[in-house]
């Protein structure tokens, strides 16, 4: 897909082509998303862990969020640039909310923006796209939720919890978003949400039948080892390569053999 990539495109998609949503963190690695072809990129919290090194997303703050949106969009011109609200940057209200959605917006070059929670975030989320600010929805299992939840837990399981994630993608629906992501959920459970819904859903541990499908940068390249999800399958282990690299440059200086006349000004 050669033409830029908008929101529009994206529910377009619904039923279609699957939609390749790539959680990248900074100029490189938007770059390389977009050059491979992704429709989506989104500057995910997921830095948290995987460039900052929390425990989790719950620290991740607003600054922090703009820096990496600001450095991903200079290496983003085709694809859809989204952006997630960190949490405590829109929990308190939907005022709360409109006013750092549009900081993503207006001064990190971000267009769109993600929250997380269903039918608990339906007012904050129709009171963004009311004021003209692309919403990308977010059930499931909530990573900024860990503690509520007692850990990273499978969410929609049995009668109980189908019911509620089905009520959750209605309420994101109903609220103007024009995606969302469902994440830990069974297959069948996101089965079932993408037919009931209008919009995309865009799935990460939630098996194949999802309008598209997204994972961490860091997380398919083997750069982050600390963690690895079930649902992560790793297409490369840059890290292990990366850490080879840099022992060979430490043996060389080590032994004087870096640097050598090829790698010396005359």
């Amino acid at each position: 897909m050669d033409k830029k990539v908008t929101t529009r495109t994206v529910m377009s998609m619904k039923d279609g082509d699957k939609i390749v949503m790539l959680t990248a963190f900074d100029y490189p690695s938007a770059l390389y998303s977009e050059r491979a072809g992704a429709e989506i990129i989104l500057v995910g919290d997921s830095l948290g862990q995987v460039v900052l090194g929390y425990e989790s997303t719950v620290p991740v703050t607003m600054d922090e969020m703009l820096h990496h949106t600001r450095a991903a969009s200079r290496g983003c011109s085709r694809a859809l640039l989204v952006a997630d609200m960190p949490f405590g940057s829109y929990q308190a209200g939907p005022q709360q909310a409109m006013e750092n959605a549009a900081r993503f917006l207006k001064e990190a070059g971000a267009e769109s923006v993600k929250i997380e929670g269903g039918v608990s975030m339906a007012e904050t989320i129709e009171f963004l796209t009311r004021r003209s600010v692309p919403v990308m929805g977010h059930i499931g299992l909530l990573p900024q939720s860990v503690h509520q939840m007692g850990g990273y837990r499978i969410q929609g399981r049995g009668d109980e919890g189908l019911r509620i994630l089905l009520d959750d993608a209605r309420a994101v629906v109903e609220s103007g978003a024009y995606a969302m992501v469902v994440e830990g959920v069974p297959a069948e459970a996101a089965r079932l949400v993408t037919e009931s819904v209008s919009i995309p859903t865009i799935g990460i541990g939630a098996g194949p039948h999802c309008d598209g499908q997204v994972l961490v940068y860091n997380d398919l390249l083997g750069i982050y080892d600390r963690f690895v999800p079930k649902f992560v399958k790793r297409y490369g282990e840059l890290g292990a390569a990366t850490e080879k690299a840099l022992r060979q440059f430490t043996r060389e200086v080590k032994e004087g053999v870096f640097p050598d006349e090829e790698h010396s000004y005359e």
